[in-house]
């Protein structure tokens, strides 16, 4: 497998070397970032070329880069009974509409395509950021991959981004009259609002959500002695 990665990413770099491509080789295979302005140029290359043939996009989809590499939570003193509990709870969408973080971070959001090579038999992850300039704008692949329509309108339902050139860009998951964007992350995991039904105008109306916002995190039991034998004297019994 390290030979067939080698040999793409050789491959791509020599094909790539007047574009400012960055190639890395992890165990999930090569992946490539692309300039926002050379995303359609190296998109088709990799599908037309002789020496890289990807016929396939297997996914499209966005990611937000906002806390990466920061803990998501972590754990107080254990108890003596072995509980532990995660007591962080302003990190990614654990607060109210109103104490949503909104900052601007360079190269926060980013698309990322699987591609998958039928006449080689490989994979390659390229991904791309989208600029974060009031409004996220990405070029559409559906012209060279058009299996990709329903992708791309997931990535802009869930996280906003645009993509320019896209035949019928609405909202796929969520309904038309939907707030916000839920995969972002600064986006309350307890949502904006909530549908009820009310009696006294006979319809679903919706309103501000009512629930607070809470840590997500489960209890965790340690495995000490006192768990052991407990254990043992139930199973003896």
């Amino acid at each position: 497998m390290s030979n067939f990665k080698y040999k793409l990413s050789k491959e791509m770099s020599e094909k790539f070397a007047d574009i400012n491509i960055e190639l890395s080789e992890t165990v999930h295979g090569v992946a490539c970032t692309v300039p926002l302005e050379s995303w359609l140029e190296v998109s088709k290359t990799l599908r037309d070329d002789d020496a890289f043939q990807f016929e396939q996009c297997l996914d499209v989809c966005g990611v937000d880069y906002l806390t990466y590499g920061e803990a998501e939570w972590q754990t107080d003193d254990v108890s003596s009974t072995g509980f532990s509990r995660g007591v962080k709870s302003n990190g990614p969408g654990r607060f109210s509409w109103s104490e949503r973080r909104e900052e601007s971070i360079p190269n926060r959001f980013a698309v990322v395509a699987q591609l998958l090579s039928l006449k080689y038999n490989r994979r390659l992850t390229i991904k791309c950021f989208a600029p974060d300039e009031g409004m996220l704008m990405v070029p559409s692949l559906v012209e060279i991959w058009p299996g990709v329509n329903w992708f791309e309108r997931e990535a802009f339902d869930l996280y906003g981004i645009i993509f320019k050139g896209h035949p019928d860009l609405r909202r796929i998951l969520t309904d038309y009259g939907f707030i916000g964007h839920p995969f972002r992350k600064d986006f309350p995991l307890i949502g904006n609002v909530e549908v009820i039904y009310d009696e006294d105008k006979g319809r679903v109306v919706y309103q501000p959500v009512s629930i607070e916002p809470r840590v997500l995190v489960p209890k965790t039991i340690r495995r000490d002695s006192r768990y052991v034998e407990s254990m043992n004297e139930q199973e003896n019994s």
